[in-house]
C-alpha cells in the first residue's frame, strides 16, 4: 500500500511541477488568456487523450456479442491509418490558416460561404455532444469503481450533469487556471497508463486466465460480420474532433518559439526547415497535432490486445473495457487496488476535463457565427478573463438537456457525436487542394493536390460510414438533424437577425470580442462575405417567388463589397485597424459617432 501511495505522490508532484503558469503579461493579449506549448496540448488535446476511455470499448462492443473481437486488429489498422492521414492535412494547413477558425474559414476562402455556413453550424453540433459523450463516459468509469456499470440510467445522467457543471465553471474562470489543471491531469494519467501496461504484461507472462465469457455468442453472415466491422472502426474514430479542435483554436496560442525550437535554431541549425516548420504559434499547433499521428493507433492497439486476451469489454464484470484492464493491471504491484480506484477517478476527472476543449472551441466559433450573423448578437460577451461566458453557457444548458434526452447512456450519445467532423474535414481537405493548385507548379502541385484530394475522399466515405455504421443506432436520425441543421441556419441568416450592416460587424468584432489584428480583419472579412451571400439568396428567393407569379419589388439593397482575401491579410499586416473603414465612413448610422470614434490610423 505504501508503495502505491508514494508511487502516486511523485506521478503528481512530477506532473504538477511541469504544468504551465499564465504570465500576468499574457492575460491581456487580445484581451484573452494566450497559451504556451503545454497549455495547448492540454486544452486542445484532453478530448482526444481521453478517448482513450471510451473509443476502442465502443469499437469492440460493436464485435465481441458476435465473437468478431479477433477482427479488432484490422480496425485498429484502419484508425490509425485515418489518423495520420488526417493529422498531416491539418499540420499543413496551420501554416495557411494560422489565424483560427479551422475549416469554417479554409471554406469561406477556397470554397464558397455556403459551405462555410454548414461547415460552422456543423461543429457546433460537434462540440456540445463532445461535451456530452465525455462527460457521460466519465459517469461510466465512475461507476466501474463500484462495478454498476448496468445501474439505473437517472444515476449515469446525474453524475455526468455534475461534470459538466464542474468543467463549465473551470472554462469560465479562464484558459490560464484551467490548462494548469488539465496538464497536471493529464501527466498522471500518463505515467499511470504506462504502469498498467508493465501490469497487464506482467499478467500475461504468469498466466493470468481471461474472463470466462458470460454471454451467448451471436451468429452472423459474412455480410453481416462486414457491417459490424464497419461500425467498428467508425466508432474507433469518434475523437477526430481534436484536429478541427487546435486549429480553431490557434488564435488563442502565443506566437512565438516553443523552448524545444530555440534550442534547435541555436544548437543544431542544419535542421532549420524542422525549426520553421514548428516555429510561431503554427508550429506549437503542429506540435500537439503531431502527437494525434500515432496516438490512436497506438494506444487502440493496446487495449485491442489486452481485451482480446484477457476477453473483457465494455460491461464485463459490470466495468468498462478500461476498467476490467486496469484491475487485472494493477492488481499485479503491491497496493494495486489503490492505483486501480484512483486511475478510475483520474478517467473521471479527465473526461470531464475533456469537455473543455469543447467550451473553448464553442467560444472560437460562436463569436464568429455571431459576425456572419448565424447567432443573434446578444451572446457575444466577454469577460475581463477572455472568455465568452454567453456562448459557453448556452452551449452547457444544450448539453445537459441532451444528456437526459438520450437517459444518461454514453452508447445512445456516440452515434451522433463524431458524425459531424467529418464533414468540415472533407471540407478542409477539398480547400486544401484548392490552395494547391493556385500557388504551386510542377510536382509539387500534383502531388500535392493529390494528397489533398485522397484525405478529402477519405473524410467523405468515413462521413458516409459513419452514418450507414451507426444506422441501426440512430445514425438514420444524424440526417434529419444535420438537414435540419442546415436548413435552420439559412433560414437564421436570410431573417431579420442575420443582417450585419458594417458598423455592426465593427461593434461585434472589435468592441464586443476584442479582437485585433490580422484575426479581427480576417473575421470581417468573412462577414462582408456572408452578406454577399445572404443577398444572393434573397434575390433568388425573389425570383423563385416570380416564377410562380408572386412579383414584389426588392426590398434589399446589394451589401458593401468584402474585397479579396489577400489584400485583407496585407492590410492587416500594415496594422490597418480594420479593413471596414472605408465602409464607417461613408455609410451614416445612428452609430457612426459612437464607433467611427474609435478608428485611428
Amino acid at each position: 500500500m505504501i508503495f502505491s501511495i508514494l508511487i502516486l505522490i511523485a506521478f503528481a508532484y512530477l506532473s504538477y511541477r511541469g504544468a504551465p503558469r499564465e504570465r500576468e503579461e499574457d492575460k491581456h493579449v487580445h484581451g484573452a488568456g494566450q497559451i504556451g506549448v503545454i497549455a495547448a496540448l492540454a486544452l486542445f488535446g484532453v478530448d482526444y487523450f481521453t478517448s482513450f476511455y471510451y473509443a476502442t470499448g465502443e469499437m469492440m462492443s460493436a464485435l465481441h456479442p458476435y465473437g468478431l473481437q479477433k477482427w479488432g486488429y484490422i480496425a485498429t489498422v484502419f484508425i490509425a491509418f485515418a489518423n495520420i492521414v488526417f493529422g498531416f492535412l491539418y499540420m499543413y494547413s496551420l501554416g495557411i490558416f494560422n489565424e483560427g477558425g479551422g475549416s469554417y474559414t479554409a471554406s469561406m476562402r477556397y470554397l464558397s460561404p455556403g459551405v462555410s455556413l454548414v461547415v460552422a453550424v456543423v461543429l457546433i453540433q460537434d462540440y456540445i455532444f463532445t461535451i456530452v459523450v465525455s462527460t457521460l463516459s466519465g459517469a461510466d468509469q465512475l461507476l466501474s469503481i463500484l462495478n454498476k456499470y448496468d445501474i439505473h440510467w437517472i444515476w449515469h445522467f446525474l453524475i455526468g450533469a455534475g461534470l459538466a457543471s464542474v468543467t463549465y465553471y473551470l472554462t469560465i474562470r479562464g484558459r490560464g487556471e484551467s490548462a494548469k489543471v488539465v496538464f497536471t491531469l493529464l501527466g498522471i494519467f500518463v505515467f499511470l497508463t504506462l504502469t498498467m501496461l508493465f501490469g497487464l504484461i506482467v499478467a500475461h507472462e504468469k498466466g493470468v486466465p481471461p474472463v470466462a465469457y458470460q454471454e451467448p455468442v451471436q451468429q452472423v453472415t459474412l455480410g453481416r460480420a462486414l457491417y459490424h466491422l464497419l461500425t467498428a472502426s467508425m466508432k474507433g474514430l469518434v475523437a477526430l474532433s481534436g484536429l478541427e479542435a487546435m486549429s480553431n483554436g490557434i488564435q488563442f496560442v502565443k506566437d512565438e518559439d516553443f523552448a524545444l525550437v530555440r534550442w534547435g535554431r541555436k544548437r543544431l541549425p542544419r535542421l532549420r526547415k524542422l525549426w520553421d516548420y514548428y516555429s510561431g504559434k503554427s508550429g506549437i499547433g503542429r506540435l500537439v497535432q503531431t502527437s494525434f499521428l500515432f496516438y490512436g493507433g497506438l494506444t487502440t492497439l493496446m487495449l485491442t490486445t489486452f481485451a482480446i486476451r484477457f476477453n473483457v469489454f465494455d460491461g464485463t464484470l459490470g466495468k468498462t473495457l478500461v476498467g476490467n484492464l486496469a484491475y487485472i493491471g494493477f492488481g499485479q504491484l503491491p497496493g494495486g487496488v489503490i492505483l486501480f480506484w484512483f486511475y478510475q477517478i483520474l478517467a473521471v476527472a479527465l473526461l470531464a476535463a475533456a469537455s473543455m476543449t469543447a467550451f473553448q472551441d464553442l467560444q472560437a466559433t460562436a463569436w464568429r457565427d455571431v459576425a456572419i450573423g448565424e447567432i443573434p448578437e446578444i451572446v457575444v460577451h466577454r469577460n475581463p478573463a477572455g472568455t465568452f461566458t454567453r456562448s459557453v453557457t448556452a452551449g452547457f444548458i444544450v448539453a445537459l438537456i441532451i444528456q437526459f434526452l438520450v437517459r444518461g447512456r454514453t452508447t445512445a450519445a456516440v452515434p451522433y457525436y463524431g458524425i459531424g467532423v467529418f464533414m468540415p474535414i472533407m471540407a478542409m481537405g477539398f480547400a486544401i487542394r484548392r490552395h494547391i493548385l493556385l500557388h504551386y507548379t510542377g510536382k509539387t502541385r500534383v502531388w500535392g493536390s493529390f494528397a489533398a484530394t485522397f484525405a478529402a475522399i477519405l473524410a467523405g466515405l468515413v462521413f458516409i460510414g459513419q452514418i450507414a455504421g451507426k444506422w441501426e443506432e440512430g445514425g438514420w436520425v444524424v440526417l434529419i438533424s444535420f438537414t435540419t441543421l442546415i436548413l435552420v441556419a439559412h433560414a437564421l441568416l436570410i431573417s431579420p437577425i442575420g443582417y450585419r450592416h458594417p458598423q455592426q460587424i465593427y461593434r461585434i468584432v472589435r468592441q464586443k470580442a476584442r479582437v485585433q489584428g490580422a484575426m479581427g480583419s480576417i473575421v470581417e472579412w468573412q462577414s462582408l462575405k456572408m452578406q454577399e451571400y445572404r443577398y444572393e439568396i434573397l434575390i433568388l428567393l425573389t425570383k423563385l417567388m416570380a416564377t410562380f407569379g408572386v412579383r414584389r419589388p426588392s426590398r434589399f439593397e446589394p451589401p458593401p463589397p468584402a474585397g479579396d482575401y489577400v489584400e485583407v491579410v496585407h492590410s492587416a499586416e500594415a496594422d490597418v485597424n480594420t479593413i471596414l473603414r472605408k465602409y464607417l465612413d461613408q455609410m451614416p448610422n445612428p452609430e457612426q459617432k459612437q464607433v467611427g470614434g474609435e478608428i485611428h490610423p
